[in-house]
């Protein structure tokens, strides 16, 4: 059985490949409206993410749409990942060689 532990992943490192590439502001509710346009335009010229903060505390991130795409697309890997674990721990698995003789027999079904 193969774990996201055992290929060399923790919640650690997850995080830091999610963020690697990602910095982060962080600025008050009020300098957030204030400098909303500057903010949003350097935002699109680098990986940056900002946290707006209300009455000191965070209470939203801003993100690029394709920083934004790039964590969800990461996510769902994460997910196949854990669902594959899952299946693998119940014995929900198939032979290699009975994957590819389902793909052809569906192929050739299709074709008929």
């Amino acid at each position: 059985m193969y774990r996201v532990a055992d290929i060399g992943y923790d919640r650690t490192s997850i995080r830091t490949v999610l963020r690697s590439d990602v910095s982060q502001s962080v600025v008050s509710l009020s300098e957030f409206k204030a400098r909303s346009a500057q903010l949003l335009a350097e935002m699109k010229t680098g990986n940056q993410t900002i946290v707006v903060t209300q009455n000191g505390t965070a209470t939203a991130v801003v993100q690029g749409y394709e920083s934004h795409q790039r964590v969800q697309e990461a996510l769902v890997m994460l997910k196949l990942v854990v669902q594959g674990e899952a299946d693998v721990s119940a014995g929900r698995t198939v032979s290699q060689r009975q994957v590819f003789t389902d793909i052809k027999a569906s192929l050739t079904a299709s074709d008929g």
